[in-house]
């Protein structure tokens, strides 16, 4: 399995005890992280899986601890990714700020379980059969394919969630971060419950394509392990490190196309060099050039830079991002229960100015993208009067929301 029983142990038990410590002291009491915060935690947890990384390439020499890192970083990209698909489940179940926190830690728990069934389940599916590197490289080649396509968020509710509506009763109202409450005498579900099924369904999902690739780069399961386990630590950190930022990161799907293709082109041709499939070469190996660990590390480091830099300096991408979060902050700013805490709601208040300044900044082109933002335009005019009553009953500032979209 990679590694001597003791270690499997001790690591585990490290894994654990990280997860214990975030939710005993980080997440059990409800609050909003802080910047300071969630940069000094995302630092520790990536320095630790650094620090890790460095202990296997000490031990188990260059190869080993280049497929560890290799594995980390692919992974770690794929769960910035997954943080698209959990800020639009949490935005769509109107979650509150507070209570945030503790539902990406159970989207991590949940992930953590499922993905270590999955990466033992594929272990013996390899150990079995050697065709299934044919299977996972064609996953991976299919799952690039997709990620090129337009996203389609008209349906944010998966099937699990539409059918626990149906069979049960479920409040339309948070009671803190309970899962269930007291309505009109009878105990109820309330809109938790669902975010937490929502999100793990959705994990699911994020495994089929996370392991296979993982898989394409080492096939020591302790590596699979430790790689998939370090990049989900410190997941929650990041979500709320890089909010407002998320959407700027506007060619990340592009370049986790690219690096999910290669890998599957990877597997391909591991699968051809160990081939035993009767109808390919007459179940013979074919020979082929095998992609080293090395080249499969820069590929995707490189990848990673040109997508993440380009992403950043793009004047589309801000805009888009600007405009993105300018809807995402009027709503939450909109909703009395997103947040209960005033120095949150006045963090929006000033996010939105950001945003509108940022806007008028890119100039007349984009200016206009945003004023074609129907919804977005029917928000702000809502935030700007919510705002204007808030001034005059003197519960903020007399800054008000941003004017920007509107034709002066």
């Amino acid at each position: 399995m990679g590694a001597p029983t003791w270690v499997w142990v001790a690591t585990v038990a490290a894994i654990v005890g990280l997860l214990a410590f975030d939710y005993f002291f980080h997440v059990r009491k409800a609050h909003t992280p802080t910047l300071k915060e969630a940069a000094t935690w995302s630092a520790l947890y990536v320095a630790i899986a650094l620090l890790f990384g460095v202990g296997v390439l000490i031990i188990g020499g260059g190869t080993m601890g280049g497929e560890y890192f290799a594995g980390y970083i692919t992974e770690k990209a794929l769960s910035v990714d997954n943080l698209f698909v959990f800020l639009i489940i949490i935005t769509s179940f109107r979650v509150p700020r507070e209570d945030q926190q503790k539902v990406l830690l159970f989207g991590i728990t949940f992930s953590l379980i499922a993905r270590t069934g999955f990466i033992f389940v594929g272990a013996a599916l390899i150990n079995t059969f050697a065709w299934v590197f044919y299977l996972f490289g064609l996953i991976l080649l299919l799952t690039a394919g997709n990620m090129l396509k337009p996203d389609d968020d008209s349906d944010k509710e998966n099937f699990v969630v539409r059918l626990a509506r149906k069979m049960f009763h479920v409040s339309e109202h948070y009671d803190g971060d309970k899962l269930f409450t007291m309505e009109n005498g009878k105990r109820i579900l309330t809109p938790m419950l669902l975010v937490m099924v929502a999100i793990g369904g959705t994990d699911i999902l994020f495994a089929l394509d996370s392991i296979p690739a993982i898989f394409g780069l080492t096939q020591n399961v302790y590596l699979v392990f430790t790689a998939t386990a370090f990049s989900l630590l410190g997941l929650r950190q990041l979500y709320f490190l890089l909010d407002g930022l998320l959407d700027r990161l506007i060619f990340l799907s592009y370049g986790l196309a690219a690096i999910l293709a290669f890998i599957g082109v990877k597997l391909v041709l591991h699968a051809l060099h160990e081939n035993n499939v009767p109808f390919i070469n007459d179940g013979d190996p074919v020979q082929v050039v095998e992609i080293s660990t090395g080249l499969s590390l820069s590929v995707i480091l490189g990848v990673l830079v040109v997508t993440v830099v380009a992403s950043l300096f793009s004047k589309r991408g801000r805009a888009k991002n600007a405009i993105a979060n300018a809807r995402r902050h009027a709503a939450a700013y909109l909703d009395s229960e997103y947040t209960s805490d005033p120095a949150e709601r006045e963090r929006i208040h000033n996010a939105l100015l950001a945003e509108r300044d940022l806007i008028i900044s890119l100039g007349p082109e984009y200016l206009q993208m945003a004023r074609e933002e129907t919804p977005l335009m029917e928000l702000l005019e809502r935030a700007l009067a919510s705002h204007t009553a808030a001034v005059e009953r003197g519960e903020a500032s007399s800054a008000g929301p941003p004017k920007i979209l509107r034709e002066e």
